[in-house]
């Protein structure tokens, strides 16, 4: 294929020898076919062999190809792409919870159980059924320590509060007479 007048060696040219794997016409009578590889070895050719390198054999126990999967065992946990529980949602992620106990109560605690609650359903994309009902359950112990913590910080800071009233109410003459 040429475009324009572009002579020997312009653009359009193509290399000795079949070209970027380029087809020769089938001669099946169709026009020009794609089914055969050009028998001079262009740059579309493979090696003789097969490929560029060797496919682990297909017959093992965990089947073929490249990317193998680990056996599951039966259960939901274990390997990635297994298909999900008989309920077929996501577990709760408790973000909400999560968000609130960092904003309101204890902001370390909370980021904590922020980034676990963000695990579950990106572990339960992935097929990672277990991994993601680790995460909800680290999740939800993560934002209740933050509420707890929360709680304690909050009755500390009035304590303290109506401690200082006092002594200062006390450290005042009244003015009553």
């Amino acid at each position: 294929m040429s475009y324009g007048n572009q002579g020997g060696g312009g653009y359009g040219s193509q290399p000795p020898g079949g070209g970027y794997g380029q087809q020769p016409p089938s001669g099946g009578g169709h026009g020009g076919g794609y089914s055969q590889q050009p028998p001079s070895g262009g740059y579309g050719s493979q090696p003789p062999g097969g490929g560029y390198g060797q496919q682990p054999p297909s017959g093992g126990s965990y089947g073929g190809g490249y990317g193998q999967q680990p056996p599951s065992g039966g259960d939901f946990g274990g390997g990635y792409g297994q298909q999900p529980p008989a309920g077929g949602n996501p577990p709760d992620n408790y973000l909400v919870a999560a968000i609130l106990t960092t904003v309101f109560c204890c902001f370390p605690l909370g980021i904590v159980s922020i980034v676990k609650s963000t695990q579950v359903n990106s572990k339960w994309q992935i097929g990672d059924f277990q991994g993601a009902a680790l995460a909800s359950e680290e999740a939800k112990t993560w934002w209740k320590r933050s509420l707890i913590a929360g709680i304690i910080w909050w009755v500390l800071v009035i304590l303290f509060c109506v401690v200082m009233f006092g002594l200062l109410a006390a450290s005042f003459p009244s003015m009553s007479q």
